[in-house]
């Protein structure tokens, strides 16, 4: 089947930063019906259905809070790239007939649970990560770690990954749910306490509550929906791991999943009007691009300096604020392709991207450095 035959039909951003008075479940149940009611079908549309980060049988839960009875059901739990992967999935189970219109659900109370997103230690309990579990990394410690080893070797500054923050916070203000809309400067950030050195308090992501949800169909039935579709045109999945003894840690999952994206969406990197890049931390960001091909190998520094990656540059990335201003409820994933959607919908007021014709997606979870999954996808206008 051609490219253009998925389209997202529904997109909703819970405006939730901090909702002590909720569940996960309500966040992800309210969020559904805006999706639903954006597209103008009703739960009684729903045949396949997905989520992830709601408990070990989370899905199945979803379903009965949902009151949903699906002929196709994904739990894919690869962290924060598990809601890019679901679109993927979504989109070939709609071309297999396994379903017509699919629904996916997020919903967490993170901040409100005092949840301390990538503080928390690695786990020995499975054997594959015994041998790096053991020694106790953190989220944070595993990313400062992939920062340091690009410093050493590219001469990379914390000036340039401070860069990636201001930029993401001058977005962040022109968004009016951001949970942080005041502007910083890179002296700002450089002064904020050390967390994981070399990386400070503010070159790492906020702690929200939060949700959403997507609804997907065939273009061929969005033709008869009261929303703007969008086009998922590609995409690709995949994971990087020490455990062949392979440790560049630099080299991440978005080199093999960028490629693939590209490939099979038939598009070029200038073809690329703007990206929803995962930022869990100011590094990841700056090594994504890297390895999603925007600039080679070391040159992430300097490519996001001079204005490139803010609104208005050649590559304007993040337009809502990112996991480090807007939110970051634990998985983000699902806010990338919110927010691509919109913005080819040229919905998004004073943060449009002027005539987005395309937009690239890339979530990762994870640990970058030690084992990580990464999930590409490439949307476009209708």
């Amino acid at each position: 089947m051609s490219r253009a035959e998925i389209a997202v039909v529904g997109a909703y951003e819970h405006p939730t930063r901090w909702a002590p008075d909720k569940t996960a479940y309500q966040i992800a149940a309210e969020a559904a019906r805006g999706a639903l009611e954006e597209a103008g079908l009703t739960f009684a549309d729903v045949d396949g259905y997905a989520c992830s980060g709601v408990g070990p049988i989370g899905v199945l839960s979803m379903c009965h809070h949902l009151d949903l009875q699906p002929d196709w059901l994904d739990s894919t739990a690869i962290g924060g790239s598990s809601f890019v992967a679901q679109v993927l999935n979504a989109a070939a189970a709609i071309r297999d007939g396994l379903c017509t219109t699919v629904l996916i659900t997020y919903g967490s109370t993170a901040a409100s649970e005092r949840f301390a997103v990538g503080t928390g230690g690695g786990s020995a309990g499975d054997p594959p990560d015994a041998f790096e579990g053991v020694y106790g990394p953190t989220v944070v410690g595993a990313y400062a770690m992939v920062a340091q080893r690009h410093m050493h070797q590219y001469g990379t500054t914390s000036e340039q990954l401070a860069e990636i923050a201001v930029t993401m916070r001058r977005h962040a203000g022109l968004n009016p749910h951001a949970k942080y809309r005041d502007p910083i400067t890179v002296e700002d950030v450089l002064a904020s306490r050390v967390i994981s050195s070399p990386l400070h308090l503010l070159d790492c992501c906020v702690i929200s509550d939060g949700g959403g949800a997507l609804v997907l169909t065939s273009a061929e039935r969005a033709k008869d929906l009261k929303s703007t579709p969008v086009r998922v045109l590609g995409g690709g999945v995949a994971a990087r791991h020490s455990g062949v003894g392979v440790r560049d840690i630099t080299d991440i999952a978005a080199r093999q999943s960028g490629k693939r994206a590209f490939e099979r969406a038939g598009v070029s990197h200038d073809d690329v009007d703007l990206c929803m890049i995962y930022d869990s931390f100011t590094i990841t960001v700056l090594s994504t691009l890297e390895n999603l091909g925007f600039c080679e190998a070391g040159e992430g520094g300097a490519f996001v300096q001079g204005g490139r990656i803010g609104l208005g540059g050649a590559l304007p990335l993040n337009l809502d604020g990112g996991g480090l201003s807007s939110n970051h409820p634990g998985m983000r994933g699902m806010f990338l392709v919110i927010e691509a959607t919109k913005q080819l919908r040229a919905e998004c007021g004073g943060r449009q991207v002027a005539n987005a014709e395309v937009a690239l997606c890339h979530g990762t979870g994870g640990f970058l450095g030690i084992q990580h999954s990464g999930a590409t996808l490439v949307l476009g206008r209708s």
